[in-house]
């Protein structure tokens, strides 16, 4: 199966190839019609499992085909809500991609940082909303946000919303909603609990269910190495000495991350480059391309930019960042070792992300062979939850000794100045 197969528009498929998507995942094979087809769906899915392109796409097409009949001011016709701010940017980061060629405009807004970037965003006009519980109710009794034009909703990562205690939120959400809507439920677990939550938000739902992905192809030697977090780009430079590695494609957590490595790697005189959501579309295929060529040695991909990449006969796959979510680190290493062929994934681990190589090892009932021997061992501990707290105060105080100085020095030179109230 295609998307082309699934009735997609083609702004949509545009897109969608764009960002080198050609097959759909079980979910959005089995998600898509269904909301296409204007049902409310309940689906069992976890992270990793294409879920937010289950929605999203549906929820676009829905979007585009309804505004060739409206005009003025956009107003808020789809609802995300979403436990934390790093799952509502990664789905911002998604609506904007696949709705790059359909004229829907979409925001993001969570809590922990000051509302002003966000409500003049919202004042702009936006047709897709992305929100955490605590802000969208926080800027909805301020007057910022109307629901009532609300017409299609997703609760994703509901078991999450629950456990991090957002019920009563929730429930004053829905209790905005129009009536006549459609829904969407995403959860990865389904007690009652949320059994009974689904039963307050949905009509008559179709069922959606996809295995997390838990296995890892048999022919992929897994293998991890131990070391300091101030170690990781020498112990990296020390396993590209090995000139068996010719092609290897490199995850790094971040984006400023995948940037550093790349410089790192080019003081070495080894070629790579980066794909990440900075970087526009020419140069992310550009550097697929000479990747493809065997123009870069290495690839350095963020998760959300490695998303569609599928390379022939790929051997390596590094984890500079152990990834937090399991489910994550299977979908990377699946890059090699397709098709029968043999793959090697290479993790460097440092102490914070020892809990992370246990988490892997505990979803995927496999041991990740540990390599010993080499020049930068693991010496240093995790830090406990007191030192992690103290080293976060330091930073702090690091961080208001900087904007003190930087204020007096610039009152120094100007009398005049004021620091500018924020």
């Amino acid at each position: 199966m295609t998307f082309e197969d699934l009735k997609l528009i083609s702004p949509i498929l545009k897109a969608l190839k764009d960002v080198g998507y050609t097959t759909p995942t079980a979910i959005q094979a089995n998600a898509i019609p269904l909301i296409l087809n204007r049902e409310d769906v309940i689906g069992s899915a976890q992270t990793g499992t294409g879920k937010t392109a289950a929605f999203a796409i549906p929820m676009l097409q829905h979007l585009y085909n309804d505004q060739q009949n409206k005009s003025g001011k956009r107003k808020v016709r789809a609802l995300i809500v979403t436990p934390t701010r790093e799952l509502a940017i990664q789905i911002g980061e998604s609506f904007t991609a696949y709705g790059k060629y359909t004229n829907c405009k979409n925001t993001v807004i969570f809590g922990g940082v000051s509302q002003g970037s966000q409500t003049n965003a919202l004042r702009g006009g936006v047709d897709i909303l992305v929100a955490t519980p605590g802000r969208l109710l926080d800027l909805m009794n301020q007057g910022f946000i109307s629901l009532r034009d609300v017409k299609y909703f997703v609760l994703d990562e509901a078991d999450r919303m629950l456990d991090m205690g957002f019920i009563h939120d929730i429930k004053k959400i829905i209790a905005k909603l129009p009536t006549e809507r459609q829904s969407l439920f995403f959860s990865a677990t389904m007690p009652k609990s949320i059994v009974a939550l689904s039963h307050q938000i949905l009509r008559n739902p179709k069922k959606v269910a996809v295995s997390p992905v838990s296995s890892t192809a048999e022919t992929i030697q897994q293998y991890v190495y131990a070391t300091n977090k101030t170690d990781k780009n020498n112990l990296l430079l020390h396993i590209l000495e090995d000139t068996d590695l010719e092609q290897v494609l490199l995850f790094s957590r971040t984006k400023h991350g995948a940037d550093k490595i790349v410089r790192n790697l080019h003081k070495k005189k080894i070629e790579a480059a980066a794909i990440h959501g900075n970087k526009s579309q020419n140069q992310r295929q550009k550097a697929l391309k000479d990747f493809k060529d065997g123009k870069k040695r290495v690839l350095v991909a963020t998760d959300i930019a490695a998303r569609g990449i599928d390379i022939d006969q790929l051997r390596y796959v590094i984890n500079y960042d152990i990834p937090n979510v399991p489910e994550t680190y299977v979908h990377r290493i699946g890059r090699c070792g397709r098709a029968g062929e043999e793959g090697i994934s290479i993790s460097i681990c440092e102490p914070e992300e020892n809990a992370y190589i246990a988490d892997i090892e505990k979803l995927t009932r496999q041991k990740i062979d540990v390599v010993s021997g080499h020049p930068f061992p693991q010496t240093d501990r995790p830090m406990n939850a007191a030192e992690k707290k103290e080293k976060e105060k330091e930073k702090q105080r690091k961080k208001q000794e900087f904007f003190a100085n930087r204020n007096k020095k610039r009152g120094q030179q100007n009398p005049g100045f004021r620091r500018k109230k924020r």
